[in-house]
């Protein structure tokens, strides 16, 4: 097995990413290990590559969600077999352009060596509410913003 370069896990996370904003479950949850976790952002969990992609899809049915705008703050080797991978992400809401600050977050990826490949094995989205700061949420949704702008 390969040592998983830096360039290997943002691939899964932009394959993650893709998936929210394509609101496609089954893609969101391609990336992830059979046994993978994601913790959502009002702290739900879901257990199961499947499980993800069958909530995903309930989600993007009976919501309409807006489009990630992230970018990766680091990503760290935990071993020979995992990596980390911590990036902000803000949403913008269908038919804006503007970041909405109030859905600002820290994601964190979790990635391992699984049978010769590289699954996504815990997805957390943290809110990102700065409670008493309002000035780093101001600068994180700057920041985030350009991110927005740039893809558009």
């Amino acid at each position: 097995m390969r040592i998983m370069s830096e360039n290997d896990v943002r691939a899964l996370y932009e394959q993650l990413i893709a998936g929210w904003n394509a609101h496609d479950g089954e893609a969101m949850a391609a990336p992830f290990a059979v046994d993978g976790v994601i913790i959502g952002f009002d702290g739900s969990v879901s257990s199961g590559k499947q499980t993800i992609g069958a909530e995903m899809a309930n989600i993007f049915a009976d919501h309409e969600t807006g489009r990630y705008a992230v970018k990766v703050q680091s990503v760290r080797a935990l071993g020979p077999q995992a990596v980390i991978l911590r990036a902000i992400a803000g949403l913008v809401p269908p038919g804006q352009k503007a970041i909405n600050a109030e859905t600002n977050a820290h994601q964190t990826v979790v990635a391992e060596a699984q049978d010769g490949q590289w699954r996504i094995v815990l997805f957390q989205n943290t809110a990102a509410q700065f409670h008493g700061r309002p000035e780093l949420v101001e600068d994180m949704s700057r920041e985030l913003q350009a991110v927005a702008d740039a893809s558009t």
